[in-house]
């Protein structure tokens, strides 16, 4: 109980001194309430990951208002904004001096040389793939179609309604809102009101099917009263149909991330190529955004993640639609912190809607104040983001350092400690890990250290379980045969 008290004090200590000094950033700008969940749950303030070093808005770089922007991707420093309701695509360059600047606007595209304009673009993205580098796929929501163009946007492929009108129902129309595309230039679309799974394009168009269908929980009440009910009560019965997800995005590895407004369900997956979730969640909790929230109000209920991005050390931050918050996880879905929220200032938002990050830049789109938020890290979000690079590339002395700066900033950061333990996990110190993961309370991992604890010990003193042994066969019998000598030599 002391050691936990202590801890305690140092953790708001730790806190006291890192409002009070003003540490050096990599990053200037507004500050933003931040904090994460302890191992308990329980929401803790920290110092600022990330801080808004510009707010750009359309008649700030000279072509107008943007008119409800739906989404974002960033290629090498461009940012391509689908600006919807103006049905234009707008790129802007990212200066090395931190300034931007549009460089171009497309209102259309060159098909078979007759420009041929958009209608409410709800998506795009932007290749980064060695095989379709910079080439770009255009979600032309109202015209119903996909469309994948070059740098000088000529249409090399559209895609539209399948043929084959069993795979979609022939009164649906076809709307593609969100587009992700792999390195073999497969095309996965999230098409609203299809509720059966990303609709998958190969990359000379053709639709190649569904995947990742979200998966239908039926509650065993619901199943035994389905197996009694009559038909008339069944057709009254609310169905249970799979959700439909709400976007799509795609890692370094090529890993889908999938997000869905559904309650019920998680509300982020990672699929791989078989549309299986393999997302990781060894975190105190999943990544679901807010563990506490009211139901009530004009921010009720819980986080719906509206989009995710994820950032070089595989660390992903999923944007919430309901409070316009920031949460990042790490690989193995802990919570690193959250920051962000609703309003209508720098770093807050009125209608999220799209995220992508320009190495560990973030850029988050807010449709509601028109306008495109960027984040670059500060020093504590640096050295955060640096023990979990370190660790992955196998540094892992240098990832226990970065971690021991992630402390001295601030001291009530319980991932740091766990980040040093498994470093020294890898290392081969696992007494020294144990102390580590006890400290965070992270039974599952201090179980593994003491596991590797005990056969290294084993290891190192068999000696004394083989001087042990040799002394429970031999001794016995030398005694026994002394007992005896010394038993003739008194009856003689």
């Amino acid at each position: 109980m002391k050691n936990k008290i202590a801890r305690i004090l140092c953790g708001v200590l730790a806190l006291v001194f890192v409002a009070m000094a003003q540490a050096p950033v990599l990053a200037s700008g507004p500050t933003n309430y931040t904090y994460t969940y302890n191992e308990w749950g329980v929401p803790v303030p920290s110092p600022d990951a990330y801080r808004v070093t510009a707010f750009l808005l359309g008649e700030d770089l000279g072509v107008g208002h943007f008119n409800n922007p739906r989404d974002l991707s960033v290629h090498a420093n461009y940012i391509y904004v689908a600006d919807t309701y103006n049905n234009r695509i707008v790129v802007i360059m990212a200066n090395e001096d931190g300034t931007h600047e549009v460089v171009d606007v497309a209102y259309h595209v060159y098909n078979d040389g007759v420009v041929d304009t958009f209608s409410r673009p709800y998506g795009i993205f932007v290749s980064d793939w060695p095989m379709t580098r910079g080439e770009r796929w255009i979600a032309d929501t109202h015209n119903n179609r996909i469309l994948h163009v070059d740098e000088n946007w000529n249409v090399i492929t559209e895609m539209g309604h399948p043929e084959d009108l069993s795979l979609l129902d022939e009164d649906l129309d076809f709307l593609p809102e969100k587009i992700a595309v792999d390195f073999s230039g497969r095309v996965f679309a999230q098409v609203r009101h299809v509720n059966r799974g990303l609709m998958e394009f190969a990359f000379t168009g053709e639709f190649a099917g569904y995947m990742g269908s979200p998966p239908v929980s039926v509650s065993p009440i619901d199943q035994f009263w389905r197996m009694v009910a009559t038909r008339e009560q069944r057709e009254r019965r609310i169905l249970h149909v799979p959700v439909e997800y709400n976007n799509v995005s795609i890692d370094t590895e090529g890993f889908l991330f999938v997000t869905t407004s559904s309650t019920g369900v998680d509300p982020v997956r990672r699929l791989n190529i078989l549309g299986n979730d393999v997302m990781i969640r060894n975190g105190f909790t999943y990544p679901i955004g807010d563990l506490w929230w009211t139901d009530t109000g004009q921010f009720a209920g819980p986080s719906i993640f509206i989009d995710v991005t994820a950032l070089p050390n595989n660390t992903f931050v999923a944007f919430d639609r309901t409070r316009g918050r920031l949460f990042a996880y790490c690989s193995q879905g802990h919570l690193l912190y959250i920051w962000g929220g609703p309003g209508f200032r720098e770093g807050f938002f009125d209608l999220p809607v799209a995220l992508d990050n320009m190495g560990y830049t973030i850029f988050a789109l807010d449709a509601g104040a028109a306008a495109i938020t960027r984040f670059d890290l500060t020093e504590y979000g640096y050295f955060i983001n640096q023990g979990l690079a370190l660790y992955h590339r196998g540094l892992y002395e240098e990832s226990a350092a970065a971690w021991q700066e992630v402390l001295r900033l601030n001291g009530n950061f319980g991932l740091a400690y766990v980040g040093i333990a498994r470093s020294l996990l890898r290392q081969g110190y696992y007494r020294e890990a144990m102390r580590y993961f006890r400290l965070q309370n992270d039974a599952l991992n201090y179980g593994r250290a003491f596991g590797f604890y005990r056969r290294q010990w084993v290891e190192e003193n068999f000696w004394l379980f083989g001087t042990g042994f040799a002394l429970i066969i031999l001794v016995p019998p030398v005694v026994k045969r002394v007992r005896s000598v010394r038993r003739e030599l008194k009856e003689a």
